[in-house]
């Protein structure tokens, strides 16, 4: 089965906060208190990847689920995160804060390449920093659906940039309920769907220093790319 980690799914962390909810609060204004209060936060998602059914397919049971994986993660901001998958393999997708790791236990194999680099294309780049997310999306509210509020944010277009914008997926939304971010989905320009859940959310808890620090262990082999 082929693998897969999406980084954009890793923007979900910057969203939690301890900020108090209110029921009349807008799925954006929630959102928009998340990324101004949030320190540290982790919990567990279920990942998975959906598709429209072909032609020949049942066209009544709505999307079809390609891959499935569930695991925890754990984020310090700004720009340090573990993605820790679990299930129906392992492998971890750490950030540092300097540079951002992939350790494939089956493999045994760890991939070292700079953050900057690695994560400029995806929410991540700008969810994990710390600049104000209304600089850098359009944050529109849409349907209510599931029992979430969600958000749809839409890439503010730069008119100093030299090419379009750079994000992989043509639509990102996130869904809001009970003060916590319960879901994100990511579509992109061929209609696959990123739907990732998260539960047992903790947070602005307290890390150890070294939570984000990774050492390969003896005998991996390492990929150092830049």
């Amino acid at each position: 089965m082929q693998r897969f980690i999406s980084a954009a799914l890793l923007g979900v962390a910057i969203l939690f906060s301890n900020t108090a909810y209110s029921q009349v609060e807008s799925g954006a204004e929630q959102l928009r208190q998340f990324v101004r209060n949030s320190k540290t936060a982790e919990g567990d998602f279920v990942q998975q990847q959906l598709r429209a059914p072909k032609a020949n397919e049942p066209q009544d049971k709505g999307l079809k689920v390609l891959r499935q994986t569930q695991g925890h993660f754990v984020f310090q901001r700004p720009g340090r995160f573990i993605w820790e998958t679990q299930k129906p393999y392992e492998q971890k997708l750490i950030a540092d804060g300097k540079q951002l790791i992939l350790w494939d236990k089956d493999l045994n194999q760890a991939t070292f390449r700079p953050a900057g680099q690695a994560l400029a294309s995806t929410p991540a780049a700008i969810l994990f920093g710390e600049t104000s997310l209304d600089q850098h999306f359009d944050l529109v509210e849409v349907e209510e659906r599931l029992g979430m509020k969600w958000v749809s944010l839409t890439p503010k277009k730069d008119p100093n940039a030299k090419s379009k914008n750079d994000l992989p997926y043509t639509k990102i939304s996130i869904g809001m309920a009970n003060g916590l971010p319960k879901a994100l989905e990511l579509t992109d320009g061929l209609g696959s769907v990123v739907l990732v859940t998260l539960d047992k959310i903790q947070l602005n808890v307290n890390l150890p220093a070294n939570r984000f620090t990774f050492i390969p262990p003896a005998g991996a082999e390492v990929l150092r790319l830049n």
